[in-house]
């Protein structure tokens, strides 16, 4: 057997997830009806390895029909923040990666009630989309509450790893911002150690959300558990 690493752009390539599972609680029918009528529509093309087994790079304005600005929500929970951000900024486009599929069919039931257009959804891994997305593509990103992965030894399945912070780097625009938030103090600690070293400036770093902020319900469940968040600011050095 080699011992040579695999590249990212290898078929199978030996990755660490950081997130948890796929599928959670039986889905409602009204969310296995968002799931088989709105997703097809809002799901960007040519991400996953069997649509796209050369890994191609996919043109980013093609997926919202021009060339606004595009942001990047890694691991979206149920929806609530990606959905607030699209209605507030309907100039920009806002791509969500998430994995399970009960918080994505969260997100289309919301998407549906706000009536935002300008959102496309990848049910799965970022770096799926991170692999295809041309050198400095996005605008902005968002690692809101991500799996804490407590125990010492799951620490480098964390998504503030090289792992994943160097393709994040490459396909973000000089001077675009990194937004963190966590409630669990280890996280923000190796958030602070971690991202400075894959190519970020550290702006802000802070107990006090941003202005543009809307709490989500794993927020106000930390809350209600006595934990208090905190936030980061980065920016892409360029």
């Amino acid at each position: 057997m080699s011992d040579t690493p695999k590249s990212a752009f290898d078929p199978n390539p030996p990755r660490r997830n950081f997130y948890g599972r796929r599928h959670g609680k039986t889905l409602r029918q009204s969310q296995k009806g968002y799931l088989s009528e709105d997703l097809g529509e809002l799901r960007p093309r040519g991400i996953t390895v069997g649509d796209n087994p050369d890994r191609t790079p996919i043109d980013p304005a093609a997926i919202f029909g021009d060339d606004r600005p595009i942001w990047l929500e890694v691991g979206f929970g149920g929806g609530e923040h990606m959905v607030h951000m699209a209605a507030r900024y309907p100039d920009i486009g806002i791509i969500g990666c998430e994995p399970f599929i009960n918080g994505v069919a969260m997100l289309l039931g919301k998407i549906r009630g706000a009536g935002v257009t300008n959102v496309s959804v990848h049910p799965g891994d970022a770096r799926d989309l991170m692999d295809v997305l041309p050198d400095a593509s996005i605008s902005r990103a968002f690692l809101n509450y991500p799996d804490p992965w407590p125990k010492a030894r799951h620490h480098r399945r964390r998504f503030v790893t090289p792992e994943h912070l160097i393709p994040l780097a490459r396909v973000m625009k000089p001077g675009a911002e990194f937004r963190v938030a966590t409630d669990i103090p280890d996280y923000m600690r190796q958030t602070l150690e971690e991202v400075p070293q894959a190519g970020f400036d550290l702006v802000g770093d802070s107990p006090v959300a941003w202005d543009d902020w809307l709490s989500t319900r794993y927020e106000q469940k930390a809350l209600r558990e006595g934990r208090v968040p905190h936030y980061a600011t980065f920016r892409r050095k360029g």
